[in-house]
């Protein structure tokens, strides 16, 4: 097996470095550090989706380097706690937290997501879970945790994006998943799981044409400024994720992997 293509550890210790900085106003619009696919428009359209407000209290699952749950916390009042798997990911959120009008609302800490997450039962209103439940091994055991965690009526809303739609090569499966664990699910499979796991379903979209957008701008981004980011990961890198890049930008605007947002709810009684 051919070892990963590190796009998380060593882009977390680097997140504020200018060139990333840039790459990334310009493949997204807005910076918030991204390594997924979420866009700050539709961040806030799947607030609003989730109708939170103030008072809420909001778990962000896998939070990557934090911009996403201070987002929630500034734009629409909610107390929110990320948890992601990846230390160097925490250390970013909490220094991205730092002076921020919404620092006192929001708490980051290491837990991994694979396993029952450290909180009490009934502990939250809403969940949110962007681009990383495919990491995740068994998903019908993620999900009965979640149920654990959300109180009577919360919400649950994730994004899979990596729902097999079409015909893929196993060049194309090995470039797609060349960055760590995938779990690749046919069409239907998310729906059945989150039914098993005793969650209403209250909402499906396909969202796949903001990763074809998405993809082909990072890459391009990336381009331009090829030798400053060869500086900092070294050629083999940067062409491995421009070939990763690459093939989700094909994989998405063919239509044959394709990412969806799946909200669920916590029945009453």
């Amino acid at each position: 097996m051919k070892k990963p293509v590190d796009l998380y550890d060593s882009h977390y210790g680097q997140a504020e470095a200018d060139v990333y900085k840039a790459v990334r106003v310009e493949a997204f619009g807005e910076d918030l550090g991204q390594t997924s696919w979420i866009t700050a428009a539709e961040c806030d359209e799947f607030c609003r989706w989730l109708e939170l407000k103030p008072g809420k209290r909001v778990l962000e699952v896998a939070c990557g380097s934090g911009g996403v749950a201070l987002r929630m916390a500034e734009h629409f009042g909610v107390s929110a706690i990320g948890v992601d798997f990846n230390e160097s990911a925490v250390r970013a959120a909490a220094n991205r937290a730092e002076g921020d009008a919404a620092q006192d609302r929001v708490v980051f800490q290491v837990a991994d997501a694979n396993e029952k997450l450290p909180f009490p039962d009934e502990s939250f209103d809403m969940l949110f879970c962007n681009d990383a439940i495919n990491h995740l091994r068994d998903r019908g055991r993620v999900l009965a945790d979640w149920r654990r965690l959300l109180r009577p009526g919360g919400r649950f809303l994730y994004t899979d994006p990596i729902v097999v739609t079409g015909c893929l090569s196993s060049a194309e499966i090995e470039a797609r998943s060349s960055i760590g664990f995938f779990l690749f699910t046919p069409k239907g499979i998310n729906e059945e799981l989150i039914g098993a796991a005793g969650f209403g379903l209250a909402r499906v979209e396909d969202v796949t044409s903001g990763v074809s957008r998405t993809s082909q701008r990072w890459h391009e981004a990336r381009s331009k400024r090829r030798k400053e980011l060869c500086a900092l990961e070294g050629e083999e890198k940067f062409e491995k994720l421009q070939q990763f890049l690459a093939t989700v930008h094909t994989l998405a605007s063919e239509g044959r992997l394709s990412r969806f947002a799946f909200m669920g709810e916590k029945k009453q009684g």
